[in-house]
């Protein structure tokens, strides 16, 4: 599949946004897995990465980035680096990008990939995505890449008031479900998004 042919599928799928749209048509979704991946790259399905990870398949990286209603300049953090592409999706969108990766060689591999497609600017961390990254809180939008039985309360605390969390809640081997969280004051409102698989949020308890 091509990357036109992706972006027609993911169109013909309900997803509306102009600014979502043309940043996964401009950014290399190959550039972003593993060598012997690259012919399937515009395929709407995940693909490993390594060390248990996936990228998410195109529509699902679409459906959570639209969800976050964001605009450009405002301030997102990913939690769950990955291979790259969905921090690129977010740079490419005119966002000031910040995003955490508990796994070293990922968190390297991803940093590698984001120079050298030209998005440089994605503020890259390694360390426990469980406590977000709050030097730089709060966020107008926060996406996370890995299932949690609940949205972790840090996350929830470096959230801005009005801003989004698009998250995937439930247990590995069970049934999860995407939310999107937005923020009134203390208050959360939490709108289904539907059921889908992630890999497990994985958090070094102290």
């Amino acid at each position: 599949m091509t990357q036109e042919a992706m972006i027609a599928l993911i169109r013909a799928r309900g997803i509306r946004d102009p600014l979502v749209l043309g940043a996964m048509g401009r950014v290399p979704r190959a550039a972003f897995v593993p060598e012997g991946q690259k012919r399937q790259a515009h395929g709407d399905h995940p693909l490993p990465i390594g060390h248990r990870q996936t990228i998410s398949q195109p529509y699902i990286v679409a459906m959570m980035t639209e969800a976050l209603a964001l605009t450009p300049s405002q301030r997102v953090l990913e939690i769950g680096t990955g291979s790259g592409y969905q921090a690129a999706i977010l740079a490419e969108m005119g966002m000031e990008v910040y995003s955490v990766e508990r796994i070293p060689a990922l968190h390297q591999a991803a940093q590698h990939a984001l120079e050298a497609a030209g998005y440089a600017q994605v503020r890259c961390k390694l360390g426990d995505g469980y406590h977000g990254w709050p030097d730089h809180a709060p966020y107008a939008g926060i996406i996370v890449t890995a299932a949690s039985p609940e949205a972790p309360p840090p996350l929830l605390a470096q959230l801005a008031d009005g801003g989004c969390m698009v998250i995937p809640l439930g247990r590995p081997g069970r049934m999860q479900e995407l939310w999107q969280l937005t923020r009134h004051g203390e208050e959360f409102r939490r709108e289904s998004m539907g059921g889908v698989a992630f890999v497990p949020f994985v958090h070094d308890a102290a």
